[in-house]
């Protein structure tokens, strides 16, 4: 205003007339309020355009980023896991690096769908892109996880319907949808803006939590077909009668699924396989040791029905933050309102596994929900300060890449898909394939 003041004793110094001046004065608040609004029309990043005029809405690049370290992340466990057990899935209780993948992915799943219904105005069509968004997850998880492509190692594909593996990491993906709404101005506010939400969270932990401890585990049998083709399957008996036991053997996550799945279209490759109890390459897999329990090689599903509640309880924390990006413009609030929580959950998790609630992957434990969420959300925030606050883009191009097509990159080389395509073509013999040529397979 003071250049306008300015421009204004000029004028009248050269000799303008008092109409003059105030068609002067009425330009110079029509300008301004064109400029506020100009700064008013900013992007989810709080970012407006130079001279208060609107810019094209900017995309997080944060949400990108964190987005490509969790594919990165999972590429790495999936080829080097079997070489480094330390990075590899626990067999059971415990948490490695391998076990915050799944989480991440829950997690950034919650946060843009807090952004991408936030921009859409009408609840019919946001419905539909949701609704369109987990058909199309659901039809790739089915087909890449359902057992329709043999493995590296066998150029066929096609499944038996009777064995089709119905739970996936997509198909945990698709279980998860919300609505966002306006008027935030504080974190207390927020929480109760969608109180609604914490109720479901509230829900959804408490009737996992009465399941797996409250449901009566009976004794149970597995089948798994025989070495030679000419003789019958061979058949386990596995003793419980216990309730709240959260072992391999008797839990109530793995009970359930037996239940409604059917154990044929359950995961036969479990986890617990490379436990010391089934395996003597413990924590790898490896042949059975003498005297190993009955139920080493019963198929186990880690993307359950019970577990996948858990798993929509990380998608819920992962909205909240997605809120918080929606309804906080300043940085430094929104690194505090996502910090708070983050370290919360993490001693929350780890007081519960010290009281015996033990971390645990395969079950998706309340603890390990705890922990997992709450380390997305502490990384989440350090990468928005580093790449969103502080500009360091160039250094994660890749990386922001990774994120900006992680369903392809994910259908591709974590499904092995590309190997699988690229191991289709031969000299002579399927030995003498591109991948051996080229020194990735041996």
């Amino acid at each position: 205003m003071g250049m306008h003041e300015d421009d204004q004793l000029s004028r009248m110094e050269d000799g303008f007339t008092e109409k003059e001046m105030e068609s002067t004065r009425l330009n110079s608040k029509l300008k301004l309020n064109n400029a506020v609004q100009g700064m008013a029309s900013v992007s989810v990043n709080g970012v407006g355009g130079e001279g208060g005029h609107p810019t094209r809405k900017r995309r997080l690049a944060s949400l990108d980023v964190f987005r490509g370290l969790t594919v990165a992340l999972m590429i790495l466990v999936d080829d080097a896991g079997g070489i480094l057990p330390a990075i590899n899935h626990s067999p059971w209780n415990g948490v490695t690096l391998a076990d915050f993948v799944m989480p991440f992915f829950l997690f950034i799943v919650g946060v843009s769908l807090g952004l991408t219904c936030k921009k859409i105005s009408c609840k019919c069509i946001a419905t539909r892109k949701a609704v369109l968004r987990a058909l199309k997850l659901l039809v790739l998880g089915l087909l890449l996880q359902g057992g329709y492509f043999h493995g590296l190692n066998d150029l066929t594909y096609g499944v038996d319907v009777e064995q089709f593996r119905w739970m996936g990491i997509l198909q945990q993906c698709v279980r998860f949808g919300s609505r966002v709404t306006d008027g935030i101005s504080t974190g207390l506010s927020l929480h109760r803006k969608y109180q609604f939400q914490w109720l479901l969270i509230f829900v959804l932990t408490t009737v996992y939590i009465s399941l797996l401890y409250g449901l009566y585990v009976p004794d149970w049998t597995y089948q798994i077909p025989s070495d030679s083709s000419s003789l019958a399957p061979m058949t386990f008996s596995v003793k419980c009668g216990a309730r709240g036991d959260t072992g391999p053997a008797c839990n109530a996550v793995a009970m359930i699924d037996r239940k409604i799945l059917g154990i044929q279209h359950m995961y036969k490759k479990p986890i617990y396989a490379r436990t010391k109890q089934c395996s003597i390459n413990s924590p790898n897999y490896g042949p059975l040791p003498p005297n190993a329990p009955s139920w080493c090689q019963a198929p186990f599903d880690p993307e359950g029905l019970l577990s996948t509640v858990m798993a929509v309880v990380t998608c819920f924390i992962g909205l909240h933050y997605g809120h918080i990006v929606v309804h906080f413009k300043d940085h430094k609030d929104r690194v505090l309102q996502w910090l708070i929580p983050a370290f919360v959950l993490v001693v929350m998790g780890f007081v519960l596994d010290l009281s015996g609630v033990h971390v645990n992957k395969a079950l998706y434990s309340f603890s390990y929900t705890c922990i997992t969420a709450g380390a997305a959300g502490i990384l989440f925030a350090g990468v928005y300060v580093l790449v969103d606050v502080y500009g360091y883009r160039r250094p994660v191009m890749v990386i922001e890449w990774m994120g900006m097509h992680a369903l392809m990159i994910y259908i591709l080389a974590a499904c092995n898909v590309l190997p699988l395509v690229l191991q289709g073509f031969y000299w002579r013999k399927p030995q003498n394939n591109i991948l051996r040529l080229i020194g990735i397979r041996s």
